[in-house]
């Protein structure tokens, strides 16, 4: 996938280090922003346990780009504009807000380890100690 600041990355490239991949419905909305700051405040200790943090929502590169400045964030964000990914992970699907049914992306998180299989899945995420907890089972692992 493509990623703010111009990159690309895949999970086969990222063999042989752990991953965190986290979905998000939309940048620069107030969980999606508070969920990459929290994640941005934990990458230190991410990185010293090897991992490579991945946020992937379906904007547009130009508007991560702005999302990943305006508030600082640094772990990456990839664009999955097709789809494919989100579908893949079976994390696009209906929703609803006050009566309004809609598709968007469910809010999850993904684990993988260094060989590539999933080790843990947080599905319906609530932002509030969700980094910390992935930290937790990432160290713990």
């Amino acid at each position: 996938m493509p990623t703010a600041g111009g990159g690309r990355v895949s999970l086969a490239g990222l063999k042989g280090r752990p991953v965190v991949l986290y979905f998000y419905p939309k940048a620069d909305t107030p969980g999606c922003t508070t969920e990459g700051q929290d994640f941005t405040a934990l990458l230190p200790e991410s990185q010293k346990a090897g991992a490579e943090v991945i946020g992937v929502s379906r904007d547009t590169v130009a508007k991560l780009d702005r999302f990943k400045t305006k508030h600082d964030l640094a772990v990456t964000l990839a664009s999955d504009e097709t789809g494919a990914v989100t579908e893949a992970y079976g994390v696009w699907g209906e929703k609803s807000l006050y009566g309004r049914v809609y598709m968007g992306i469910e809010r999850a998180t993904f684990l993988i380890d260094s060989k590539g299989l999933i080790q843990a899945i947080w599905r319906k995420v609530k932002v509030k100690g969700h980094a910390q907890a992935v930290l937790d089972s990432l160290t713990s692992t």
